[in-house]
C-alpha cells in the first residue's frame, strides 16, 4: 500500500506530541485499519485511505483545541508527494480536502473523502465517546455492527 516505513519514519519525526497520546501512534494504526474495512465496503481508494489514517493529525500541537492541524497536514501531504508519496493529483487533492476538513461536522463529499472521515471518526472512544451514526458519513459506517467493532477497539489499550 502506500505508506512505506520511511514515510513513518518521517512522520514520527515531525509529529509534535507524544507517540503514545490521544492522537499518536495507536491511533493513526486504528484510524487506518478503520478506513481499509470500510474501503471494501465502500468502493474508496485505500491508498489515500492509509495515507490519510497516518497523516491527518500529523501536524498536531495539542490534543485539544488545533483547529488549523488539518490545513498543516494537508501543506505537509503536498511536500511529500513526489518524493515519499506518489499521487495523482485527483489523489492528492482529495487526500488534502480529506486532511483540512476531517474535523469539522462535514458529512458530503466524495466516497474516498467521506470513508477517511469515518476511519477516524470510529476511534472516538478512545476518549471515551461511543461514534454516532449521524456524525458518520458512509453507510457502511452507520452500520451497529461496524459502530461497536471500532468502539471495542478503541477502548483497548495495546
Amino acid at each position: 500500500m502506500g505508506v512505506s516505513q520511511d514515510l513513518i519514519e518521517v512522520i514520527r519525526k515531525e509529529f509534535a506530541l507524544s507517540p503514545d497520546g490521544i492522537h499518536g501512534v495507536a491511533h493513526w494504526d486504528r484510524v487506518r485499519e478503520n478506513g481499509l474495512r470500510l474501503a471494501e465496503l465502500t468502493g474508496a481508494d485505500p491508498e489515500v485511505v492509509e495515507l490519510f489514517a497516518y497523516l491527518h493529525d500529523s501536524k498536531r500541537h495539542d490534543d485539544g483545541f488545533d483547529p488549523d492541524h488539518g490545513q498543516r497536514a494537508a501543506e505537509f501531504v503536498r511536500t511529500l508527494n513526489g518524493s515519499l508519496i506518489t499521487l495523482s493529483d485527483g489523489d492528492l487533492e482529495r487526500l488534502v480536502y480529506a486532511c483540512v476538513h476531517h474535523s469539522r461536522d462535514i458529512t458530503q463529499a466524495e466516497i474516498t473523502v467521506q470513508t477517511c472521515w469515518d476511519a477516524d471518526r470510529l476511534d472516538i472512544g478512545r476518549i471515551g465517546v461511543k461514534p454516532r451514526a449521524r456524525y458518520l458519513c458512509t453507510s457502511a459506517a452507520k452500520e451497529p455492527g461496524i459502530i461497536e467493532w471500532a468502539f471495542r477497539r478503541s477502548q483497548q489499550t495495546t
